[in-house]
């Protein structure tokens, strides 16, 4: 059975190295991780891929959490009965699983970071949210974080060093905890195994 896997574009890396490490017939189509900066698009955008999609796969899989869609994207994706999202609210859960809960509960002026953030930042946030043209926003957007948690899919210690270097741009403590792909893995591991 071939399936497609509809991702959110900041999951891609993850994805393909876990659908490469369990040999699955999948394949993987992405969706701009651009979309979180502006996630009312998410919906929109991941109809479009199910659309244009859908007679070329047997089973197509959303590899997305809601993402701050406000539920557009479950409503949508309630219209198509044959269509299936991974459970999980954003990324940061899927890795962090209860710890994500427990950081958060700790501290709610957290800012997390994953091995996707630390390899863009330098566009997602700062491009993006205009810090490359106007530094002085920073402490206004940032105003409210108390530290950073990098929830670290990897061990490569050239993202531990973009995250230190992150750190200290923001002026924040950082502290790591080694996730891998957690929930990520896990509920795709179930998913797939649906169905074959």
């Amino acid at each position: 059975m071939t399936t497609g896997l509809i991702i959110c574009g900041a999951l891609g890396r993850e994805v393909t190295d876990i659908l490469e490490k369990h040999g699955w017939d999948a394949e993987v189509i992405g969706i701009p991780a651009i979309d979180h900066v502006f996630p009312e698009r998410i919906a929109p955008h991941v109809e479009q891929r199910i659309l244009a999609l859908r007679e070329q796969y047997e089973r197509l899989i959303v590899v997305f959490g809601d993402c701050g869609s406000m539920g557009a994207l479950d409503e949508m994706l309630s219209r198509y009965d044959d269509i299936e999202r991974i459970a999980g609210p954003h990324c940061y859960e899927m890795y962090g699983g209860d710890l994500f809960n427990e950081l958060i509960a700790e501290e709610p002026g957290t800012y997390i970071l994953t091995d996707f953030m630390v390899r863009t930042f330098q566009g997602l946030i700062l491009k993006s949210m205009g810090l490359d043209r106007f530094p002085e926003l920073k402490k206004t957007y940032f105003r409210n974080y108390r530290r950073i948690v990098y929830l670290a899919q990897s061990d490569d210690p050239e993202y531990r060093e973009k995250a230190q270097e992150i750190a200290k741009y923001l002026d924040l403590p950082l502290e790591i905890r080694q996730t891998g792909y957690g929930l990520l893995e896990t509920r795709l591991v179930a998913m797939m195994g649906k169905n074959t």
